[in-house]
């Protein structure tokens, strides 16, 4: 038993009269994106492909497949709406965070500012005994 691994997109394009092996077949049928890539295929004349390609284009004429489509590309864009607000949350917190700790400082700065001044103040005061002595 053996399992084989394909990757799709590193496929040679489909060539003129590309009639190899029915594996290579199948694996460009699933590679391709386009109806040009299907037209293509179906151009070759292999019999299975074209009953693939037949098979496929009535299944995806049913209402049912149009109605499993929508919902498959609804379901992508909610995800990436989830995604997309998770990272807003996510900034946001951040931010908030951010600005505790700006407030934070400046608080202590404030203090800091309010010890400097009634130092300078006791300084000027011991000045002045200084000066009257």
């Amino acid at each position: 038993m053996a399992l084989h691994f394909y990757e799709l997109k590193k496929l040679p394009p489909l060539a003129e009269n590309d009639k190899t092996s029915g594996k290579d077949l199948w694996l460009k049928l699933f590679r391709a994106e386009t109806e040009e890539d299907l037209t293509a295929i179906e151009k070759l004349e292999v019999p299975i492909m074209s009953e693939a390609l037949q098979a496929y284009r009535h299944v995806a004429a049913s209402d049912e497949f149009k109605e499993k489509e929508r919902m498959w590309a609804k379901a992508r864009h909610d995800e990436a709406q989830a995604l997309y607000n998770a990272r807003q949350q996510g900034r946001s917190e951040r931010d908030e965070h951010w600005r505790g700790v700006v407030a934070e400082k400046d608080a202590v700065l404030a203090d800091k500012d309010l010890e400097n001044a009634d130092l300078r103040a006791q300084l000027e005061a011991l000045r002045k005994q200084i000066g009257k002595i």
